[in-house]
């Protein structure tokens, strides 16, 4: 039998070789004639710096985790988008490429296929993906795989998660801010793999310019153990030292002891050492492959052949390009652990009858999370706010975790959910836009194989602008998640508390969505709930009690707690002062406005005539930008239409002022219907 080092170098061998290959080639890949240039890509492309570290990870992860009982899970995540291309490849190389693909099977063919294909691989792209092992984070953002991981471990025993992150990730807020919330409440087994060649994209890396010493001093000061590797050459005894360090830190991370394991190496080490007088080897010139013209320059040309040689393919493969000897051991020991999504069932919900809920917002609130906390698959994060947003008799709850952190929130919060189980993010308003980066990368992602079927990321916005101080306004988020035209957004903006807490019991059990739900901390206020039903399914309904029956004039579009107050207190008003006919439709879901095409409760056009009228002018109210509202209407009505919403004011002011310059008051409410209703007679 092989000894583990001389299989894990075997493995890294081969799915480095077949990166180089993706890179570089369209024929000849098991170099069974001399390299020509007609092998040759016209234009090689991808990144090559990540590889060698990333796969070397890969490799010890994949055997250790073969070797362990099965009760244990060894799970890796690859941090950086651009380790596709070794993702691929070690995938090709353990045949579970070939099972997604027949026709990038483990052979010759299937590699030559693979390399033409790159980086344009139909469905699955050049960055990591979910369909394939180790991309349960889809990464094309820096920083997120470790909170992703936390999440992803906690409360899962038996499960240990391998971030496999890279220097310059460790620069980024949310993997800094990260090793420190690993002291968070509940245990989460997490043993990162943190890759220091020196640089980042395009220069030295911060981690990499500290010695051995400061590296275990600063890991030592966030409360995590350290053992670092140097690997130089790739030798059989680097493997070795890596194996064990790897071992022990998984040890220590299943007994609640945090490990991270160093592996520090030279920047694209095993490619080119230099290019004429250009070093390569060691410098961010490695980042991209730097043999772009190996068609017509014969240097590039024979240091690809020397490079590809280096890896002695024909000790790895067969004629046919499969694996033998040791690599062929090694692939059969290969276990790749994956997040099983929990089973979904409702046992243990016992839900109260539905008017009890919408007392107040911390009552709706506090009720339906704890009726779903009963499952024991929830888990609420909050930025340090949940007694600022009257949530506070929820924080000592053993399934709530606090942080002040909001992009670790959110990515700890995508980990949880990319196995199975549900949770809230609780925020202000104001502080939700820092998450748009990290919500538009989990929106990518679930649209792809591997990510579909996921309980759906869920946000509740508690607090914001009109009720706040002058620094505390801005609805940016909402805007720039409707902007995104993507299917799977709902922002939803209840009216009052009762609303609010069929919105979260909703969205908790949703799937493949992003749920925004923005509702008003101090809302007190109670409507009529003989509409809720609709307005829970389709998203909006007729207010009857402020509307006449016959076909309107104006129409009132309500969305959020706010806007149906002055709404409820202006249509009376309107309607004597202008003498016309007044109708009032309560918006539960934004999206709503927007096209059937690309929104799934869009209004239709008779659906528009049915909730809007045939001709009346419509004014909308929202606590969001107007430009939202207009985006997703898109001149779709062709009427006298007007929005009264958000804008940034010039400074400071009384919310009585802030609304009344904002024309949401019922002064503005009666000017702006004033001035639909003489468009509209004149556009008749």
């Amino acid at each position: 039998m092989v000894d583990d080092a001389s299989l894990a170098d075997a493995l890294w061998r081969a799915i480095c070789y077949a990166t180089v290959c993706q890179l570089h080639l369209r024929d000849n890949v098991m170099l069974q004639q001399p390299l020509a240039a007609a092998h040759v890509k016209e234009h090689p492309s991808g990144h090559w710096g990540t590889v060698p570290g990333a796969a070397w990870a890969l490799s010890h992860i994949a055997l250790a985790a073969g070797t362990l009982e099965r009760d244990v899970d060894l799970m890796p995540l690859l941090g950086a988008g651009h380790a596709g291309v070794v993702q691929l490849s070690a995938a090709w190389v353990t045949g579970d490429l070939g099972k997604l693909r027949p026709d990038f099977a483990p052979d010759a063919d299937g590699l030559r296929h693979l390399s033409r294909s790159f980086p344009d691989v139909e469905g699955l792209g050049a960055e990591v993906t979910p369909a394939l092992p180790a991309g349960a984070f889809l990464g094309g953002r820096l920083g997120g795989c470790l909170p992703f991981a936390q999440g992803a471990a906690l409360d899962a025993p038996g499960r240990v998660v391998v971030p496999v992150i890279g220097d310059g990730e460790c620069e980024t807020p949310t993997t800094s801010a990260s090793w420190l919330a690993h002291r968070a409440p509940g245990r989460a087994a997490v043993l990162p793999v943190v890759h220091v060649n020196g640089f980042r994209m395009g220069g030295p890396s911060l981690l990499g310019g500290l010695d051995d010493s400061e590296l275990h001093s600063y890991f030592a000061g966030l409360g995590w153990g350290t053992k670092i590797v140097r690997v130089r050459t790739g030798s059989l005894d680097e493997h070795a030292d890596f194996h064990a360090a790897l071992w022990d830190a998984m040890e220590s991370a299943l007994e609640d002891r945090p490990t991270a394991v160093v592996l520090r190496c030279i920047k694209g080490w095993t490619g080119p050492s230099a290019l004429g007088d250009q070093t390569l080897l060691g410098t961010q010139a490695l980042h991209k492959t730097p043999l772009t013209d190996p068609r017509t320059d014969p240097e590039h040309l024979s240091l690809l052949a020397d490079w590809l040689a280096s890896y002695q393919p024909s000790q790895l493969f067969d004629e046919e390009g499969r694996g033998q000897g040791p690599l062929a051991e090694a692939v059969t020991q290969v276990r790749w652990c994956s997040l099983p999504p929990a089973p979904s069932t409702r046992q243990g919900v016992s839900a109260g009858p539905k008017e009890d809920r919408g007392v107040s917002f911390t009552s709706a609130v506090s009720q339906v999370v704890r009726e779903h906390a009963t499952r024991g698959d929830v888990l609420l994060v909050s930025p340090d706010e949940l007694d600022s947003n009257r949530l506070g008799e929820l924080a000592g709850e053993r399934w709530v975790h606090e942080l002040l952190a909001e992009e670790v929130l959110l990515e700890r919060l995508a980990g949880w959910t990319a196995s199975g189980r549900r949770g809230l993010l609780v925020s202000y308003e104001s502080f939700a836009p820092l998450l748009a980066s990290g919500l538009v990368g989990h929106i990518k992602q679930r649209r792809l194989d591997g990510a579909r079927g996921l309980p759906s990321l869920n946000l509740l916005l508690t607090s914001y602008g009109w009720n706040n101080v002058y620094t505390h306004g801005d609805p940016s988020l909402a805007t720039a998640l409707l902007g995104l035209a993507a299917p799977v957004v709902r922002v939803l903006t209840p009216a009052d508390p009762a609303r609010t807490a069929e919105a979260l019991d909703e969205a908790l059990d949703s799937v493949d969505r992003v749920n925004l739900v923005i509702a008003g901390k101090h809302s007190r206020t109670a409507h009529p709930t003989e509409t809720l039903a609709e307005e829970q399914s389709r998203g909006l309904a007729v207010w009857p009690h402020l509307s006449d029956e016959d076909e309107p004039d104006l129409v009132i579009v309500t969305a959020g707690d706010i806007p149906a107050a002055v709404a409820t207190q202006a249509a009376e008003r309107v309607r004597e002062r202008h003498e016309c006919r007044v109708r009032v439709v309560n918006l539960h879901d934004l999206t709503v406005l927007g096209p059937p095409h690309v929104w799934p409760r869009g209004l239709g056009d008779r659906e528009i005539e049915d909730y809007l009228g045939i001709n009346a002018a419509v004014l909308v109210l929202t606590l969001g930008h107007p430009a939202a509202v207009w985006g997703l209407m898109a001149g779709r009505l062709r009427r006298p239409t007007d929005v009264i919403g958000w804008q940034e004011p010039g400074g400071p002011m009384p919310q009585r002022d802030l609304a009344r310059t904002m024309g949401m008051d019922v002064a503005g409410v009666e000017r702006a219907a004033g001035r639909l209703l003489a468009c509209r007679e004149v556009v008749r």
